[in-house]
């Protein structure tokens, strides 16, 4: 059996007025991430995680953000692509691993939603998919609540 890992990161700076989407799961919050598609950074730290796992490069290679057909787009659609990847090269998912760093919201709330979402789009079952939430005691970006940054890890085994 092949197994492999791969890690990925993103940063989304925060913006009045966007939806907040996290994880596949809308997060109520006054305050959304700015970017092309919907701004999942969960799900696009863990595209990424997925395409170094393949050494596929990142999210922003197979999906620019200079494409209007990625414009808004719901970031679970870009996660089942990756999956279809992953597949086609011969592998399954094993486990994820997903960690936010965001001042506020709290996310307590939100993390079993968030593992039940991504979970059947990842072929796992619930306990393969791990997401925590952490703040950064106020301290940098995402202490002052300018921004959000998520690290994902990822292992893929051969099928």
């Amino acid at each position: 059996m092949d197994i492999r890992t791969g890690n990925g990161y993103d940063v989304h700076a925060l913006k009045e007025g966007l939806p907040m989407w996290l994880g596949g799961v809308r997060i109520p919050s006054d305050t959304g991430f700015v970017a092309h598609s919907d701004g999942d950074v969960a799900i696009h730290a863990l595209c990424d995680a997925l395409l170094g796992c393949l050494a596929l490069g990142d999210i922003g290679h197979l999906f620019p953000d200079t494409s209007d057909e990625w414009k808004g787009i719901d970031s679970k659609i870009l996660l089942e692509k990756v999956v279809a990847i992953v597949h086609e090269k011969g592998y399954k998912v094993g486990n994820v691993d997903i960690t936010i760093a965001l001042q506020k919201p709290k996310l307590a709330l939100h993390i079993l939603t968030m593992r039940q979402t991504l979970a059947p789009i990842l072929g796992v079952e619930e306990d393969r998919v791990s997401v925590k939430a952490t703040t950064t005691e106020r301290l940098g970006f995402v202490g002052r609540c300018e921004g959000c940054e998520v690290w994902a890890n990822a292992l893929i085994m051969s099928e």
